[in-house]
């Protein structure tokens, strides 16, 4: 008889515990609906498996040795990258690739959310001329277009604008443009100074968030560009032979994240209905590189999985080696974080302090 009892309580406990996750979950939903991800390969969850042409895929191992099911998925990663932490935080599940979807024309699977993002991908059009295909910025917005209108017949166009005001709409790009221009060979510099380039980046993107508005998103989370002259293709790549960053990348990415600091501010004051979290991601990795011991990380200059100097000289392909440390490694492969470097960068966005994300973090921003 005690042990029947035992068993009740226990059955008990669980049920009110399980009732008390799904009610959280559920409130979690009501608050976020939907997470719209635009971006390129920091947070493609696998649009670029359905690109044949494309070179920038991560369909194959040693990619995803960590995600659930320890099989590849196109995420660049050994895990979970920021889309997926993203998803949790706010009670969704990862939206899925815009292109596993298009072809069953279900507006019902638009509901929750949906990502664009595309690896290679830049606010530019033609950043993918080395990978030969991804989804630039306009064309991920084009494609966005497609499920507002979905997203409008569910549910009338009333409710299509309350669901999509509350929704949150991540942007995470700029990187490939950057990069290209800084590409050894590269004839954008004989085009545009440094200076042209980066304030043509945030115009074409201020135009991209202006036609998102029209499309009914009001909740946008940007991120900035990282110390991408500290990942380990750049550093490998520079002149000088010890490893170190290339500050000009550097320098450049600071100067993009002031203007879209700047770019923001300004169109909250033209766009009153809007709000937005904007991330700090280069002191983000700022931080790691020179703390690393404060986050857990050993290794913040070489690659966990690739080939040669800073495991940077062949990339994260089947014949490479990866190591065992996953989670002491800022890098995963020549570009990209480790799954717990991505857990670190979403923990910032959702509940960082202003200086980290400004002016509001994501829990702020979805309480608004």
């Amino acid at each position: 008889m005690a042990c029947n009892v035992s068993g009740g309580v226990t059955t008990l406990f669980f049920s009110v515990l399980m009732l008390g996750l799904m009610s959280g979950w559920s409130e979690a939903q009501k608050d976020v609906p939907a997470m719209y991800i635009f971006g390129d390969s920091l947070v493609d969850v696998g649009n670029n498996n359905h690109l044949k042409l494309s070179l920038a895929k991560a369909n194959f191992p040693h990619n995803g040795v960590d995600f659930p099911g320890k099989k590849p998925t196109g995420r660049f990663s050994n895990g979970k990258n920021p889309a997926d932490f993203l998803a949790e935080k706010v009670g969704l599940v990862t939206s899925p690739p815009y292109l596993s979807l298009r072809k069953s024309n279900n507006s019902k699977a638009f509901l929750t959310g949906v990502s664009f993002a595309s690896g290679g991908a830049g606010i530019f059009d033609g950043t993918d001329a080395v990978y030969r295909q991804s989804i630039p910025l306009t064309q991920q917005v084009d494609y966005y277009s497609v499920v507002y209108q979905g997203v409008v017949q569910q549910l009338g166009s009333a409710g299509a604008q309350q669901h999509l005001s509350k929704s949150v709409f991540a942007i995470v790009i700029g990187s490939n443009d950057l990069l290209g221009y800084f590409k050894s060979g590269s004839e954008l510099p004989k085009k545009n100074t440094p200076q042209q380039y980066v304030d043509h980046m945030i115009l074409t993107l201020k135009l991209l968030l202006k036609r998102m508005h029209n499309l009914g998103a009001r909740k946008y989370v940007v991120a900035g560009i990282g110390m991408i002259g500290c990942c380990p293709a750049q550093r490998n790549q520079n002149k000088t032979g010890n490893g170190e960053c290339n500050e000009e990348a550097n320098h450049w990415s600071l100067k993009y994240n002031e203007g879209l600091k700047s770019m923001l501010q300004g169109l909250k004051l033209e766009l009153k209905d809007i709000s937005y979290s904007y991330f700090d991601a280069y002191t983000a990795f700022l931080n790691f590189i020179q703390k690393p011991a404060t986050y857990g990380f050993k290794e913040v200059k070489s690659a966990c999985c690739g080939l040669g100097d800073l495991k940077a000289q062949v990339p994260c392909v089947p014949i490479a080696s990866y190591c065992s440390n996953r989670n002491d490694h800022l890098f995963w492969d020549l570009y990209h974080p480790t799954e717990a470097a991505a857990r670190f960068l979403v923990d910032l966005i959702f509940e960082g302090s202003k200086e980290q994300v400004f002016p509001m973090n994501l829990k702020q921003l979805i309480a608004v």
